[in-house]
């Protein structure tokens, strides 16, 4: 049985050594290391010698079987290794060769700004309304009546607002001020939210102005609410998106919806405050108007104004891309020029 092993080990040899390929040296390992291969066989047949025989035999065969194991891993490394640097070979690529241009796209600049005004207040401790707060489609009702616009205001005025066909006083919402309506409507204070959407208006179209332009609206309503934080509010908003070196001015101004009501200014990035065609000669620019929640606002929506008060804000996506990129034509936003949008 001796020399049978030695025989089995002396072919297993031959044969790893003729082996040029992976599979040929594994039907090899089948062959005489598997469950059926021929170690396996003599191993079984240990049984019928005498344990003198058995003890020498089984070592021997045990030697025998490392041996192959060892052999067949280093031949194995070697012949992977082989057919790795032709197969390397065969899909060499000349790195050196020019590379095929693959344009990519890009977020549109409108995009990206309502994404960094979003985040500034996420920042800021504000949270984003739900979609389902923020129809496109509105009734004049929340449009306007809950947000304490009278009946004649000039708002309501076919030239100002697109009215649809679907019903009656359904229109596009000129404001996404309904969101904050909603809001309230089904959250109880504290409330600080901010709402960002389209808005319609029956516009004509020119370099500053367009009939389809984005809004972001602010709302923030709990007790002890005052004008300081409000102003401290969008002062550093108007610090984190422009810079600290960006000086802001607060002017007294109407809204129906807010009491006191208030419009911000930055510095004119286009002459730096000493008077341009773009900022009427005047160093400033307006980018947002503000106040604090009208009581007729707070009541509406079930809220106690002599508990709460708020404040809101809203502010035109266009321009303050415009102001930031210095950018002078609203219209470049919306026509899908690549030689515009690339720069971004």
């Amino acid at each position: 049985m001796k020399e049978k092993l030695e025989l089995i080990l002396k072919n297993a040899l031959d044969e790893i050594n003729k082996a040029e390929s992976l599979q040929s040296l594994e039907e090899v390992k089948v062959k005489y290391l598997s469950r059926k291969g021929e170690l396996n066989s003599i191993k079984k047949n240990l049984k019928d010698l005498s344990d003198e025989d058995k003890r020498i035999v089984g070592a021997f065969a045990n030697n025998v079987s490392n041996q192959l194991e060892e052999i067949l891993d280093k031949k194995s490394a070697e012949l992977y290794k082989a057919e790795l640097n032709i197969k390397l070979n065969a899909e060499k690529i000349d790195i050196t060769l020019p590379s095929d241009f693959r344009p990519q796209g890009k977020v549109h600049p409108l995009t990206d700004t309502i994404n960094e005004i979003v985040e500034i207040f996420q920042g800021l401790g504000f949270s984003v309304m739900p979609s389902e707060y923020s129809p496109e489609v509105e009734t004049e009702y929340i449009n306007f009546d809950m947000l304490n616009f009278p009946p004649n205001h000039p708002a309501k005025d076919m030239q100002d607002t697109f009215y649809t066909k679907t019903a009656p006083n359904v229109i596009l919402r000129s404001q996404t001020s309904g969101a904050q309506i909603r809001q309230m409507l089904n959250q109880a204070p504290p409330v600080r939210v901010i709402s960002p959407g389209r808005v319609y208006r029956c516009e004509s179209v020119s370099a500053r102005k367009n009939n389809l332009f984005h809004q972001i609206e602010g709302l923030l309503v709990d007790k002890d609410i005052t004008f300081g934080d409000l102003k401290g509010i969008l002062n550093e908003f108007v610090r984190i998106y422009f810079g600290s070196a960006r000086p802001t001015r607060f002017r007294a101004s109407y809204f129906p919806f807010t009491e006191p009501s208030a419009e911000v200014d930055v510095q004119c990035i286009m002459c730096g405050g000493s008077g341009c065609r773009t900022c009427s000669n005047t160093g400033w620019l307006e980018v947002l108007g503000s106040g604090m929640v009208h009581a007729n606002v707070l009541r509406n929506v079930g809220i106690d104004p002599e508990i709460y008060s708020g404040f809101a804000f809203g502010m035109g996506v266009e321009r303050l891309a415009m102001l930031k990129y210095a950018i002078n034509d609203i219209r470049l936003f919306f026509n899908n020029d690549t030689r515009f949008l690339k720069q971004f």
